[in-house]
């Protein structure tokens, strides 16, 4: 719609409620038909987002590298940090380093081969930590595992306490579906051929109506109005580029000239 429409043509377009309503417009000395009016379905620019989620899959190894990214945890560097304040700081954060370096030795002593199930590292672990007679503290236990694992999409698949796929932070992913579409119809046709492991994540869901997925809408002018335009002749082009070499020349002659 052009900017030099009247208001009254604004409000009459917008009364008549007509899908491809057309007005002439002037524009660069030229007069032409135009589409100024679009109606649609009220859901058809609105969607839901929903969150896909894939597997988490980890191998495990205490290899010198992977054992020495130990010191990098947080819960690891927190058992010689003492909040406290005079000597009772000194004897606990004293304590923190020799659990620090028991640590060290366990995850040191560790079968050298790689795992590639979660489940059957983590029972080594606590069968060398009971051997040495150490209880493994939940953070300290996550820090160890986070420590000696990497990624891998060979690797089984982590499961969480209910046995059910434990989602990976890092390969999460977000699709907008259209509300006229279901969401299952639309994940199996976009999602599942690429990432069949993949699922989504029920858990999100919109807080006014209870639905998986957030709603949302979004509306591209230029999808429903654009006009297409062909690029001016290649001639044209050429001779303005040749026009502007030519003052670029003048240009720089008066600049010498001038020197």
């Amino acid at each position: 719609m052009g900017a030099n429409q009247p208001q009254e043509d604004i409000l009459k377009i917008l009364g008549d409620f007509r899908d491809g309503d057309v007005r002439a417009v002037a524009k660069d000395g030229s007069v032409e038909e135009v589409v100024v009016s679009r109606v649609y379905p009220t859901t058809h620019f609105g969607f839901r987002k929903i969150t896909v989620e894939r597997p988490l899959r980890l191998n495990f190894e205490a290899s010198p590298e992977r054992v020495a990214r130990l010191e990098d945890e947080r819960a690891f560097q927190g058992l010689a940090v003492s909040k406290k304040r005079g000597p009772g700081k000194e004897i606990e954060e004293a304590a923190g380093r020799e659990q620090q370096a028991a640590l060290r030795a366990l995850v040191a002593g560790l079968p050298p081969e790689r795992f590639t199930e979660r489940e059957a590292f983590e029972a080594v672990l606590d069968a060398a930590a009971r051997a040495r007679g150490m209880k493994l503290a939940a953070p300290v236990r996550k820090a160890i595992l986070s420590a000696l694992s990497e990624r891998d999409e060979k690797a089984a698949i982590c499961g969480d306490a209910r046995g059910d796929p434990e989602p990976d932070p890092e390969l999460r992913d977000t699709e907008s579906v259209p509300l006229a579409e279901s969401i299952e119809t639309f994940f199996e046709r976009e999602v599942t051929p690429h990432v069949p492991d993949a699922w989504i994540d029920t858990d999100r869901r919109d807080p006014k109506d209870g639905e998986v997925g957030l709603v949302g809408y979004e509306i591209n002018f230029n999808r429903y109005f654009y006009r297409y335009k062909p690029p001016r002749p290649l001639e044209e082009i050429e001779a303005d580029i040749r026009e502007i070499e030519q003052d670029i020349l003048r240009m720089l002659a008066e600049v010498t000239g001038g020197g």
